[in-house]
């Protein structure tokens, strides 16, 4: 079994650890509603964890306020309560199968925390990109040692791998500035 490098799968999994990071900083609050803030809450739903847009259909329709229309009235008490367990801070008011939530302004604390928590989110998303890196690199090594490429060819590649793993890294620190900018603004 011949293996081969493709710089394109390398690049494609750096992209999935971008967006995965993405995923995560949607799901952080900024003081404005935004349907991704549910996004991390399981609803004890028929027997089975599920995630709330399996259960119900959350919309915006003011800038601090969410909807949530629960489709099957007996799930409201469970969608309910995941919501208040949920370390969001929230506090839901049904009216039949709708909850509201109103997104309380954040104070300057919290902000901070969030912040914390989007750095360690960049954190994570940087080093998914390394490993990834790595495992390109050791493949280069490994097709060198084996003699599949020339050792200039290694090289090549192997500075093609950094380049993306540069701009990546790169791509990952624009979107942190710009989420903690999103954060902070009163």
């Amino acid at each position: 079994m011949a293996t081969t490098f493709d710089l394109a799968d390398v690049k494609r999994r750096m992209q999935g650890a971008i967006n995965a990071f993405k995923n995560d900083l949607a799901s952080l609050r900024t003081g404005r509603a935004s349907p991704n803030l549910l996004d991390p809450i399981q609803i004890d739903a028929y027997g089975s964890l599920m995630p709330i847009s399996q259960v119900a259909t959350v919309n915006v329709p003011e800038p601090r306020l969410l909807s949530v229309q629960v489709w099957d009235r007996g799930m409201v008490a469970a969608v309910e309560k995941a919501i208040r367990e949920s370390d969001l801070g929230l506090n839901p008011q049904t009216e039949g199968q709708v909850i509201r939530l109103r997104i309380p302004e954040m104070n300057e604390q919290r902000r901070k925390e969030m912040v914390k928590v989007a750095h360690k989110y960049a954190e994570e998303a940087r080093v998914a990109v390394r490993h990834v890196r790595r495992d390109g690199l050791d493949l280069l090594k490994k097709l060198e040692k084996d003699s599949a490429i020339s050792e200039d060819d290694g090289k090549r590649h192997a500075d093609q791998v950094q380049k993306a793993t540069d701009q990546f890294v790169a791509e990952i620190d624009s979107l942190l500035v710009t989420k903690e900018k999103e954060i902070m603004h009163v």
